[in-house]
C-alpha cells in the first residue's frame, strides 16, 4: 500500500507541476499573469445612435476605452512610488504606446487589440540607488494580452548593492564581472536559505505522514496562510512583522489543528481509507487557496518591512542582512525540532507513533494527543516558513502550492516519515534548484527538483535516510 501511495504521489505531483509552470520562481523575473479581466459588455462594442437629449442635459460624447490594457505599478524596494518614468510598449518592434507613471507609481497603456508584447522602461530615469533586480530586468519581452484583458505588469526593483541589473549593483561599477567560483559561491548560499525554509516546512509534511499515513495535499495552503495572516497583522495592521510573524505560527497552528479535529480525527474512526483521505486533501487545499483568493487577491504584495537593506560583501559572495537571518532563523528552527524529537517525551512519542502505532497504543502512548500535536507542530512550521518564504520573494495565493511541490520533492528524496530525512532532502532540493540556473533558465529550475525526485523514486524509493519496508 505505502509504495502505490508513493507512486500515486510521484504521478499526481509531476500532472500538477505543468500547471505550476506560469509561477514565477525565486529569483526569476516578473510575473506579468496577475492582471484583472475588464469586461467588455455588447453596449460598449454598438456604434453611437444620435438620440435626443432632455433639455436640461448636455450632450457629451464619451471617448471610447480600449478593450485591452496593459497596466501597473512602480514602487521602490521601500515600497515608495516612482513616478515620472516612461513606460513604453511595442510590438514587433513597433511602438504601440507610451505614457508616464503618475504621483502613485502607476501607469497604464490602451493596446490596439490582443497580442504579444514587450514593455520597458529607461533605467536611467530610476531614481538614485534603485536598479533592476536582475540584469535586463528593465524589459519585459512576451507579455501576452487576451481579448478584453487589462494584463498586469510587475517590474522587480532592488537596492543598488542588491540588484544586478546596471553598473553599480551586483558587482559593482567597472567591475570585471564574477567569475565562475563566485558565481556557484553565490547560488549555494541562495541555495541553501532556499532549501531551509523548504525544510522547515516539509518537516510538518513528513510528521503528518508518519503518525497517520496521509499525504496531506493542503499543507501548502498553510504556507500561504500563514503569509497573508502576516501580511494583515503588519503591513495592513498595527504590528510589527515579527509579532505578525508569531500571530500567523499561531493561527496555522490552531487550523492545522481545527482540521485534526474536524476531519482527520473522525475520518480515522470510520476506517477511512488513505486513498479517500488523499482525495479529501486535495478538496480542502482547493477551498483553502480560493478563499486566500477571496480574501487577498490575486495580486503580488510584499511586507513594508525588511525590504530595502544593503548587501554585505563577504567575498565570494553578497547577502543581505534579512536573508542572513532568515537562513539562520531557519537552521536554528530545524535543530530546535531535531532536540525535540530526541530530547522530550512528546518527541520520543512521536517517534514511536512514526515506528509502529499500534505499539505505542499498547505502551500506553496517547495517540490521539500526539498526532494533535504533529498537526499543531507541522502547521506552525508550515505559517513560518510561509513568512520567510514572502520576504524573500513575494505573497500570492499560489506560493503554498509552489513550495509544496518542492516539499513533496524533498521529503521523498531524504526519506518518507523521517523528519531528519526532510530536512536532509529539502536543503539538496534548494541547492540543485538553484545551481541548475548556472547552466538552465531559471525557468527551469523547478524541474530539475522534481526530476531528482523521480530518479530517487526509480533507484532509492526509501530516500536518503529511509529504511526499506516489506510490502504484503
Amino acid at each position: 500500500m505505502l509504495a502505490r501511495l508513493v507512486g500515486l504521489l510521484a504521478a499526481l505531483t509531476i500532472a500538477l507541476s505543468w500547471g505550476a509552470v506560469a509561477v514565477a520562481a525565486p529569483g526569476a523575473g516578473p510575473v506579468t499573469g496577475a492582471g484583472d479581466t475588464a469586461p467588455v459588455t455588447t453596449a460598449s462594442m454598438l456604434p453611437l445612435q444620435q438620440t435626443e437629449a432632455p433639455d436640461d442635459a448636455e450632450e457629451t460624447q464619451q471617448p471610447e476605452e480600449p478593450a485591452e490594457l496593459l497596466r501597473g505599478t512602480l514602487r521602490g524596494p521601500d515600497r515608495q512610488p516612482l513616478s515620472g518614468l516612461t513606460i513604453t510598449v511595442t510590438r514587433d518592434g513597433e511602438e504601440v504606446g507610451s505614457t508616464v507613471t503618475d504621483d502613485q507609481g502607476q501607469w497604464e497603456v490602451g493596446l490596439p487589440g490582443p497580442g504579444t508584447y514587450a514593455v520597458g522602461y529607461d533605467p536611467a530615469e530610476l531614481p538614485e540607488g534603485v536598479v533592476p533586480r536582475e540584469e535586463g530586468g528593465e524589459q519585459l519581452q512576451g507579455v501576452v494580452v487576451r481579448p478584453g484583458a487589462a494584463q498586469g505588469v510587475i517590474f522587480q526593483l532592488a537596492g543598488d548593492g542588491e540588484g544586478e541589473g546596471v553598473p553599480g549593483g551586483g558587482s559593482g561599477a567597472g567591475a570585471a564581472g564574477p567569475t565562475l567560483l563566485s558565481k556557484v559561491a553565490q547560488l549555494l548560499v541562495e541555495g541553501i536559505k532556499f532549501g531551509a525554509i523548504i525544510a522547515i516546512t516539509s518537516v510538518g509534511l513528513s510528521l503528518v505522514f508518519g503518525t497517520t499515513r496521509l499525504i496531506n495535499f493542503a499543507h501548502g495552503e498553510f504556507v500561504t496562510i500563514g503569509a497573508v495572516v502576516a501580511f494583515f497583522a503588519s503591513t495592513g495592521g498595527p504590528l510589527p512583522l515579527v509579532l505578525g510573524a508569531v500571530v500567523a505560527i499561531a493561527f496555522a497552528a490552531a487550523l492545522a489543528g481545527g482540521l485534526e479535529l474536524s476531519v482527520w480525527r473522525p475520518m480515522r474512526r470510520r476506517s477511512t481509507g488513505l486513498i479517500q483521505m488523499f482525495i479529501v486533501a486535495i478538496g480542502l487545499s482547493l477551498v483553502l487557496r480560493h478563499l486566500v483568493l477571496v480574501v487577498f487577491g490575486s495580486r503580488r504584495r510584499q511586507y513594508d518591512e525588511f525590504t530595502l537593506q544593503p548587501a554585505w560583501d563577504l567575498g565570494l559572495v553578497r547577502i543581505t542582512p534579512r536573508d542572513l537571518v532568515i537562513t539562520v532563523l531557519a537552521f536554528l528552527v530545524m535543530v530546535l525540532v531535531a532536540v525535540m524529537l530526541q530530547r522530550t517525551r512528546t518527541g520520543k512519542a512521536m517517534r514511536a507513533v512514526n515506528d509502529n502505532q499500534d505499539l505505542a497504543r499498547a505502551s500506553g502512548i496517547d495517540v490521539e494527543r500526539v498526532v494533535m500535536v504533529v498537526w499543531l507542530v507541522g502547521g506552525g512550521l508550515a505559517g513560518l516558513g510561509g513568512v520567510l518564504y514572502g520576504l524573500t520573494q513575494a505573497i500570492y495565493p499560489e506560493m503554498g502550492f509552489t513550495l509544496l511541490l518542492l516539499m513533496f520533492a524533498g521529503v521523498i528524496l531524504g526519506g518518507i516519515g523521517s523528519a531528519y530525512g526532510a530536512m536532509i532532502g529539502s536543503l539538496a532540493i534548494g541547492v540543485i534548484s538553484q545551481l541548475s540556473t548556472l547552466w538552465f533558465p531559471a525557468s527551469l529550475q523547478f524541474m530539475w527538483a522534481l526530476l531528482a525526485m523521480i530518479l530517487v523514486l526509480l533507484f532509492r524509493p526509501q530516500g536518503i535516510l529511509g529504511r526499506r519496508e516489506r510490502i504484503g
